[in-house]
């Protein structure tokens, strides 16, 4: 009698499945419908495969120099410890004249570093900001130096052994400077297409010891104009990392070498990103 019950009650729940599974498959009951068929995958083919390899190196734009400041020492490894005006002094005092390059600065934002203690409130170098982007657990020290047409040069500093490592420096016309997780995010206007800005995520490289541009896009922001020459960077500034451009500059103040030319409205100042905890 109890294997009678169990195959009854096994046969009730077979016809409960059968009338379930129809159900489904009615019109007009939410089932599962056919999207047609499934357009095929295009793998990516390589254009002119018989291109012989590159026997010159690529142009170096400079992502991956790092360099070790003189003379600062970071007490028990935090970045905290140390003045960000007093490093960027001692980069100053360490490479005086340097107008391109990883150093390069305007020869009157140099002179303006080199007063920042007698004349603070003309003191082009921003407050700093910090944040663990190498993933070590210990903070990095994140400066930004105003320059003339809204450039803002953005350096970043990682404690190494007693001293502090700057482990990227770039230069632009900047929009806005983001931190987004362990990413530093750049947004910089776009000189030749009227109505796009790039924006470069900088992000650490434990194989090159440095912050490199992991991604770096054009990303539209308003109405599209007229089309006018292409050139990235609507002003002049030091030949740092990428985007870094040239244009021409009012007054007679000393310049850095030019790069590619371009013009446009100067974007706005930079905002400040927020301050980790």
């Amino acid at each position: 009698m109890a294997a009678r019950g169990v195959h009854v009650a096994l046969g009730v729940l077979c016809a409960l499945c059968v009338s379930a599974l129809a159900g489904c498959g009615s019109a007009g009951t939410g089932g599962l419908e056919s999207a047609g068929p499934t357009r095929p995958a295009v793998g990516p083919v390589r254009l002119w495969p018989d291109l012989p390899p590159a026997t010159n190196p690529p142009i170096d734009y400079g992502e991956s120099d790092i360099q070790r400041v003189p003379g600062i020492r970071v007490a028990g490894g935090d970045v905290r410890s140390v003045d960000a005006v007093e490093v960027v002094r001692a980069e100053v005092r360490a490479r005086p004249d340097a107008r391109s390059g990883a150093d390069g600065l305007y020869e009157e934002t140099a002179r303006a570093i080199g007063a920042c203690v007698s004349e603070p409130a003309s003191c082009p170098v921003m407050r700093p900001y910090y944040r663990d982007l190498t993933g070590d657990g210990r903070d990095e020290l994140i400066v930004g130096i105003r320059m003339p047409e809204q450039q803002v040069a953005v350096r970043v500093y990682r404690a190494e052994e007693g001293g502090l490592t700057r482990i990227m420096s770039t230069v632009d016309q900047v929009i806005s400077v983001e931190l987004a997780g362990r990413d530093l995010i750049m947004r910089v206007g776009s000189a030749g297409i009227p109505g796009y800005e790039y924006r470069t995520a900088w992000a650490w490289d434990e194989r090159q010891g440095s912050m490199l541009p992991t991604r770096d896009e054009i990303v539209r922001t308003g109405p599209s104009g007229g089309r006018s020459p292409a050139g990235r960077g609507p002003g002049p500034g030091p030949e740092v990392g990428v985007g870094s451009g040239s244009g021409s500059e009012a007054g007679t103040a000393s310049r850095p070498d030019p790069g590619p030319s371009g013009t446009a409205p100067a974007p706005t100042p930079v905002p400040p990103p927020e301050e980790s905890p």
